[in-house]
């Protein structure tokens, strides 16, 4: 499969993707990771207006493979979920950087996305050749 590394997006460890919109962090996870994770059956995620410290857990994935948490890589407050992925977790799996979004966070105002992974840096991490 060829993955898809945007460069408007940068990535944590973990693996999730976070996109910088209007000061706010749409995170979600890398189709890379979706990917291995194979069929994700059920999603659960944080409440709207949970407020979490970085490196929190702020959901999981289950597929039929396994349960993977997925983390926060910055502290602020949770002030969207994306309700249809809970509803129908296939769009995880098919869409995971545009409608298969996760959470929208209101970060605090230390948080730097230079901290994290740039596409290039994520890409050759996980596809190393």
């Amino acid at each position: 499969m060829a993955y898809q590394f945007p460069d408007n997006l940068n990535y944590a460890d973990t693996h999730e993707y976070v996109l910088e919109e209007n000061g706010l962090l749409k995170i979600g996870v890398s189709e890379f990771a979706t990917d291995q994770l194979g069929d994700i059956v059920f999603v659960e995620l944080a409440d709207q207006g949970a407020t979490l410290e970085k490196g929190e857990t702020f959901g999981t994935i289950e597929s039929v493979k396994a349960v993977e948490e997925v983390y926060l890589p910055f502290s602020g407050e949770i002030v969207s979920v994306n309700e249809r992925v809970i509803d129908n977790p296939e769009l995880l799996q098919n869409d995971p950087i545009g409608e298969g979004w996760l959470i929208i966070l209101k970060p605090e105002s230390k948080a730097s996305i230079s901290d994290l992974m740039t596409s290039d840096a994520y890409k050759s991490k996980v596809m190393p050749n």
